[in-house]
């Protein structure tokens, strides 16, 4: 073969080397029968549904304490799975309460009748009537979640959300719903400058009309559910169960007794925050050391 030929082919070759990481990956194949959950994945200009491996070992009977708010979100999304009418979801509140844990095992109590759990972070937004339209005709019923949700002054994205809840002219599929998780009530920060520009006609008061828009992004959601910090009583009660959850699997002998309450405590007073994420860290901590104990 032609040495000159031989040189280019090399030369080729030492290219498309260096250009094959520059390359997107390629995308993987979604099976919705097999796959529960799955996590919008932005790809240069577009983006595709990359699918996760997730556990469904948590329950509904795990989250303690927020009894009305599981029953009210479980009624939900009972009547959306079945195909009758439901509404998108706001979960806002503290943090720590359960509020996405919720979400996550109201998709293990349905996956098996079809329930999809589809995540979609906050930045994504724009991008939601894409995802939207890839799910359009599907059989299964699919929850958009979008964990964290707000936004800050000067963001548009809001008006993309707005859009895509309610007030397009183009009608959302009947197998898509939202839920989102958020510690702000309204999702959109409100300033004492919003209400400057207000004025009083005939004994009316208007307030600026940058507050409407603001509240009506969260008024889109059908359904409200609030989760506040725990009591001591609580908190305790939660620390209790996860603590008998962790022993439970790896055969551990516990009781509940007053240093191991009095060891909660203290954990959470560092912590500066009652919450089932405290609870749950503190069981874990104190489960391992006491199986550290045992080897020692």
């Amino acid at each position: 073969m032609d040495s000159r030929l031989l040189d280019f082919l090399a030369r080729a070759e030492h290219v498309l080397a260096r250009l094959e990481p520059m390359l997107p990956a390629q995308r993987p194949q979604l099976d919705w029968n097999t796959c529960m959950a799955a996590r919008w994945v932005r790809d240069g200009r577009s983006g595709y549904l990359r699918p996760l491996q997730v556990s469904l070992d948590l329950s509904l009977s795990d989250l303690l304490g927020v009894d009305a708010q599981r029953e009210q979100l479980a009624r939900n999304t009972r009547q959306f799975v079945m195909g009758l009418p439901a509404n998108h979801a706001l979960l806002w509140g503290a943090r720590g309460t359960g509020k996405s844990s919720l979400v996550r095992a109201l998709l293990a109590e349905h996956a098996r009748a079809g329930l999809r759990l589809i995540e979609i972070e906050r930045d994504h937004l724009a991008e939601l009537p894409r995802v939207v339209e890839l799910l359009a005709g599907l059989p299964q019923r699919f929850v958009l979640f979008c964990d964290d949700l707000s936004f800050e002054a000067g963001e548009g994205d809001y008006r993309v959300l707005k859009s895509v809840l309610d007030g397009s002219l183009e009608q959302a599929p009947d197998n898509v719903l939202l839920y989102a998780t958020s510690n702000r009530r309204h999702l959109v920060p409100e300033h004492q400058s919003d209400n400057e520009n207000w004025k009083r006609v005939d004994g009316e008061l208007h307030p600026n009309e940058a507050v409407e828009d603001k509240i009506a992004l969260s008024d889109r959601f059908g359904l409200w559910l609030s989760f506040y910090p725990f009591s001591q009583e609580h908190f305790l009660i939660v620390v209790r169960h996860w603590v008998g959850v962790q022993a439970r699997q790896v055969g551990l002998d516990w009781s509940w007794d007053e240093a191991l309450e009095k060891a909660a405590i203290r954990w959470v007073l560092g912590r500066g925050n009652r919450n089932g994420r405290c609870a749950y860290q503190f069981a874990r901590h104190w489960v391992g050391l006491q199986l550290l104990e045992q080897q020692i």
